[in-house]
């Protein structure tokens, strides 16, 4: 009988103790998970009041939405998760041609129509091809590099590099959204010095894209109201009547954050958050709406919640088993970093008006779709480091 007992083996229960201890569902990062689901209901709470008194008669007009994502994006990572991350070697590729694709018809059809498009309309959801391309130049980028194991990025190697990380960002210049391209930009500058790539070839990088900014607005790829917010940008206190609209976007922003104080006006009492003064503040300003309602607690909780994130993908890059988890979680925390920082930045006044959302936080269905994915993807690098 003891023999028996001491031969049975344990109920699964809880933990699944019945598997391996390198079985991946013994092996989720629980908390950048739960970190991910606060930021994301956070963000539904920021659209909602920032956005209902856009829309007389229909406060719920975008939160509706933006919930509606956050429980899609949620079975999204969930999906992106339990799939191996190593079959990107196999998929990258028809990821990134079909990304290209989209890219490219996008520029036809705007082409076509006389008109600057950055998206494709599909009634209640738009469809961004270059949110598209932060996930499939990622991959991408990734697979390419893992081909070889060494410690310094070659020339040929960084070259070819480039070509894939170039290719969607000259296109998502063209649309033109100089914000994504600038993400772009960030992953292959993180995911080569991560791989090895000396610093010359990463200063060739930021030569090369800041020659491509100015060949854009030389080039008049870029709108009028851009070339704007970079004016203003030089110019926070310039007086010209055709800048005025800019400047006041950009200094209600910072106004919003500086009436916020210590603790706040509170939820939903933000006299800028409430009132018309800041265009688009659900999805390009979100921390002025955080700044005000809940002032510089608010901001600093949120800003937490954002390192601790980053904390969280760069230990899981540290742990992978191999160097294709590595550039995928080094990829997803650079574009983390760089575009809450934009954002921010932008609030504030110190970097141009790009109209980067702010990761889980901005109103956006496929920027959070996107990033879930890529979370999801981060989280396959951690659940498998052990097999």
């Amino acid at each position: 009988m003891a023999l028996t007992f001491m031969s049975r083996r344990p109920d699964s229960g809880l933990g699944n103790i019945r598997s391996s201890p390198g079985d991946p569902s013994r092996n989720i990062d629980w908390v950048l998970l739960t970190l991910q689901g606060v930021l994301m209901v956070a963000g539904c709470f920021v659209v909602y009041s920032a956005s209902r008194t856009r829309i007389p008669g229909d406060p719920l007009a975008f939160a509706d939405r933006q919930v509606v994502f956050a429980i899609v994006g949620a079975v999204v990572t969930v999906l992106v998760m339990s799939i191996d991350y190593a079959t990107l070697r196999d998929r990258a590729t028809g990821i990134y041609a079909g990304t290209i694709a989209l890219l490219v018809l996008l520029l036809l059809v705007g082409l076509a129509q006389g008109a600057d498009r950055i998206s494709f309309d599909f009634g209640p959801f738009n469809l961004q091809p270059a949110e598209l391309a932060k996930f499939s130049t990622m991959a991408m980028l990734a697979t390419y590099l893992a081909e070889t194991r060494s410690e310094e990025v070659t020339y040929s190697r960084f070259i070819g590099g480039l070509v894939i990380v170039g290719l969607p960002t000259l296109l998502v210049v063209a649309q033109p959204d100089l914000g994504s391209a600038s993400v772009l930009v960030s992953l292959a500058m993180g995911v080569l010095l991560i791989a090895g790539a000396r610093a010359k070839y990463i200063a060739t990088i930021s030569l090369l894209s800041v020659l491509t900014v100015v060949a854009a607005f030389v080039g008049r790829l870029v709108n009028r109201y851009q070339i704007e917010r970079i004016r203003v940008f030089l110019d926070q206190d310039t007086t010209d009547p055709m800048l005025q609209d800019a400047v006041y976007q950009v200094r209600n922003a910072i106004r919003a954050v500086g009436i916020g104080g210590v603790w706040g006006k509170g939820w939903l009492q933000g006299p800028l958050t409430n009132g018309r003064d800041i265009p688009v503040m659900w999805a390009d300003f979100p921390f002025a709406a955080v700044a005000e309602q809940f002032g510089m607690v608010g901001s600093i909780v949120l800003i937490a919640l954002f390192c601790l994130v980053l904390v969280r993908i760069w230990r899981i890059a540290t742990l992978a088993k191999d160097m294709l988890g590595t550039y995928i979680a080094s990829g997803v925390f650079t574009m983390v970093l760089w575009q809450f920082f934009q954002n921010v930045g932008m609030t504030l006044g110190i970097t141009p008006v790009t109209g980067l959302p702010m990761p889980f936080i901005s109103y956006g269905g496929s920027s959070l779709l996107v990033y879930c994915a890529m979370f999801g993807a981060v989280q396959s690098v951690y659940m498998r480091r052990m097999r």
